[in-house]
């Protein structure tokens, strides 16, 4: 072989070795900035850009994609201690004709976190109407989607504002009171009790926290990379005393149950996705929003825990789709 090739395959092969060991040196040293560079890429490829709109000196930080149009808009809340990135699995089979947004919930990521922020859900409530006020959503009915905490705050929403929502899809959400408390709950109140806030499960603070709160929340067994686990707790760890924080406002007496005291004021179509498996909410919220919110559709989800949005996205959004078109007279081949 000529030297000159060699040569050149000698700077060919130490010219890709410098990004192949920083991506590997990244992995390893600093999974959390690859975590966050993977949401970018994500929201990049997605078409989904992030916005900032303020309320007085109050910032909200949201993502969208397309534009208002004959169609509702559609505005999605996520669950505790997450973000509006957690909806992209999600927003991935979503049709590109939809009038996207994916709001930051108060406190979290890029939105506003104030020590004199009321976290109840009443609070929270009053502060995503203060968003959709800044970004005129509200000038036509839209559509309101939430999971869990989200769907705590979208249902009691729905029910302070009726003149705001056309129509509701909620994804286990919480805030209700079933006939009986399952394992997370009964271990909850033990938690309470004994005053032991360090040690709520959907707080970790160690890679063997978070595989056990994702065990926790999935049906299904996802083999997680050390590494990613040690990023996904390093991303959380600055911000777990304002988890603690947030969980002991939403899990007290005033917040608790606000959905249930309040799901019989909401009057517009709605539509509940659940879980069968879920361990942190029980299934059987289901049935209790059906028999008090007349013109409601019920959706179980086989082989499926409490993270519905992670484990069956292409499933959560086809029921979206499919109820938003029932409901809008739309083919849903058309919403693409």
């Amino acid at each position: 072989m000529d030297l000159d090739v060699v040569n050149m395959f000698v700077i060919a092969g130490g010219t890709l070795a410098i990004p192949i060991l920083a991506f590997v040196a990244s992995f390893l040293l600093w999974p959390s900035a690859l975590i966050r560079i993977y949401y970018w890429y994500w929201r990049r490829t997605l078409g989904m850009q992030v916005r900032y709109v303020h309320h007085e000196d109050y910032q909200f930080c949201y993502s969208f994609r397309g534009r208002p149009g004959q169609r509702p808009s559609i505005l999605m809340l996520h669950g505790f201690s997450a973000h509006k990135d957690m909806w992209l699995s999600v927003v991935k089979f979503l049709p590109k004709n939809l009038h996207l947004i994916c709001v930051d919930m108060p406190g979290h990521e890029g939105t506003t976190r104030s020590s004199l922020d009321d976290l109840s859900i009443d609070g929270q409530v009053k502060r995503i109407h203060q968003f959709v006020e800044c970004l005129k959503l509200n000038k036509k009915p839209f559509h309101l989607v939430g999971t869990s905490m989200g769907g705590h705050v979208a249902g009691v929403y729905a029910a302070y504002y009726p003149s705001d929502v056309c129509s509701l899809s909620l994804v286990c959400p919480a805030g209700l009171q079933c006939s009986s408390d399952n394992q997370f709950i009964q271990r909850l109140r033990e938690l309470q009790k004994s005053a032991a806030v360090e040690k709520i499960p959907l707080i970790p603070s160690t890679p063997e926290e978070m595989s056990e709160m994702l065990q926790l929340c999935s049906y299904v067994r996802f083999k997680v990379p050390q590494q990613i686990l040690q990023g996904l707790v390093d991303v959380r760890i600055p911000h777990n005393n304002f988890y603690r924080k947030l969980f002991l406002e939403i899990a007290s007496e005033k917040s608790r149950y606000c959905l249930h005291q309040n799901m019989g004021k909401i009057k517009v179509p709605t539509q509940i996705i659940w879980g069968k498996q879920d361990q942190v909410l029980d299934v059987s919220g289901a049935d209790v929003l059906a028999k008090s919110i007349a013109n409601c559709q019920v959706e179980l989800l086989e082989n499926c825990g409490h993270s519905v949005v992670m484990e069956r996205p292409r499933k959560t959004a086809k029921l979206i789709v499919d109820f938003f078109a029932s409901l809008y007279n739309t083919d849903s081949k058309k919403l693409d």
